[in-house]
């Protein structure tokens, strides 16, 4: 899947977590990994729908649990103010790293944050001659900036997202308010995150593109230019704060490019370790006999290794010794993963010894996402199509959650949503 980014008014950190979300992200889905991170204490997220200038789209807000709103510039300090506890209100590069580290995030979701959070940190300690250990992340922005990058990489990787264009990016004019007082538009952190990238500014008095969405747009971008010859499959808009005199949206667009060059196409670190499309990769396999825990666990377990990064979990009912019954548990993931999900395995369930197969060979079609309009409302489609020159389509399914949630809004079956939507697709891909 292939994804052009429209930074018409910019780009932030929260806008690309509405445009993701606006494109049919799973949010419960989504939220479950993030969750991997371990902070889920420190905020709440709002999403809700609005419309800037006619265009709806979906605004993203980051709560931080201790009272303080979000920070739309979401810049990154490096001054130490004064006062006692100061030192909990700060997080440093060290301890975002080791944030990732202890969290329940695959290895490669992982190293692209990271990266990303690297970036800023050069950026900020660049401006204003500091190693980039030293810089420090104000609570309000870490827990922020977190959210923001950690959602962005993970909801990319849920939409199988492959390859990103980025439109030149409109930065803004003017002055904006930050810990070092007032700083021209674009920041000084953000030219230096835009290096090398097309930008333009056509007098909007505000800032645009923040350094959260500086450096998440310049990391995953493989080329920043008009928009390719596409095929496209799906919008998504993610709105900005301010209501300003052009559609404050950051505009995503799903499909498959046309005219780049398969070349040109980044591997990001959670396509090598994921699930890949249409690919042949490597992957290990851990499997644990149980006859003695409570059934009601296993749900909670196997969200639990999902959000750490498995790549497919499934529980088998069997006979064991003196017909005891019990489950087998087995669990795909990256190997690179094995240590990480093995003691995740020991310590949530009562198994006493794991089963490890590496070099496992997995094959996987390419998958990507649709929409059709039924009579009551839209339906994504989940798409799966074969690896070869034609990309036929192998298998099609409404999404359950789409279809759920009409059928109890209307007062319908389910089954009849299902069947709608999986007709309309058929007689839309027919054509």
């Amino acid at each position: 899947m292939d994804a052009y980014f429209d930074c018409f008014a910019g780009i932030s950190g929260n806008m690309v977590l509405g445009a993701l979300l606006d494109l049919g992200l799973d949010r419960e889905s989504w939220q479950r990994r993030l969750n991997g991170l371990q902070i889920s204490d420190e905020y709440s997220i709002d999403i809700e729908s609005v419309n800037r200038s006619g265009i709806t789209g979906r605004h993203v807000r980051v709560n931080v649990t201790h009272g303080h709103q979000r920070d739309h510039h979401n810049h990154i300090s490096d001054n130490k103010a004064s006062g006692p506890g100061h030192e909990k209100e700060a997080r440093h590069l060290e301890d975002i790293e080791r944030l990732l580290a202890e969290s329940e995030l695959s290895a490669a979701i992982k190293e692209s944050i990271l990266e990303i959070f690297t970036r800023l940190a050069e950026a900020e300690g660049h401006v204003h001659d500091l190693p980039p250990q030293d810089v420090h992340f104000h609570e309000v922005g870490a827990v922020d900036a977190i959210v923001d990058i950690a959602g962005a990489v993970i909801g990319l990787d849920m939409l199988g997202v492959e390859r990103i264009i980025s439109s030149p990016l409109h930065t803004g004019t003017g002055f904006v308010d930050c810990a070092h007082g007032r700083l021209p538009v674009p920041a000084p952190a953000v030219l230096e995150l835009l290096e090398g990238v097309p930008i333009f500014s056509e007098g909007v008095d505000t800032e645009l593109v923040t350094p959260t969405g500086a450096a998440i747009i310049t990391y995953l971008a493989d080329d920043f230019g008009e928009r390719p010859e596409m095929e496209i499959n799906s919008t998504g808009y993610g709105a900005g704060s301010k209501e300003l005199d052009i559609p404050n949206l950051l505009r995503v667009t799903l499909g498959e490019f046309e005219t780049v060059s398969a070349g040109s196409k980044k591997t990001f670190p959670w396509r090598q370790a994921g699930a890949g499309g249409g690919e042949v990769k490597n992957v290990a396999r851990l499997s644990t006999n149980i006859d003695d825990m409570n059934p009601e666990l296993y749900g909670h377990v196997i969200d639990l290794l999902l959000s750490a990064g498995a790549l497919d979990v499934y529980v088998i009912p069997v006979y064991m010794k003196k017909t005891r019954p019990g489950h087998i548990l087995n669990v795909l993931c990256a190997e690179e993963d094995v240590e990480k999900l093995s003691n995740l395995i020991l310590e949530e369930t009562t198994s006493l010894g794991i089963r490890v197969e590496s070099s496992i060979t997995r094959r996987c079609l390419k998958r990507e996402s649709s929409e059709v309009q039924t009579e009551w409302g839209k339906v994504r489609i989940k798409i799966a199509r074969n690896d070869d020159e034609n990309e036929e389509i192998m298998n099609a399914a409404p999404e359950y959650e789409d279809c759920r949630a009409l059928a109890e809004e209307h007062g319908i079956p389910l089954k009849r949503v299902y069947s709608s939507a999986l007709s309309q697709f058929e007689r839309e891909y027919s054509r």
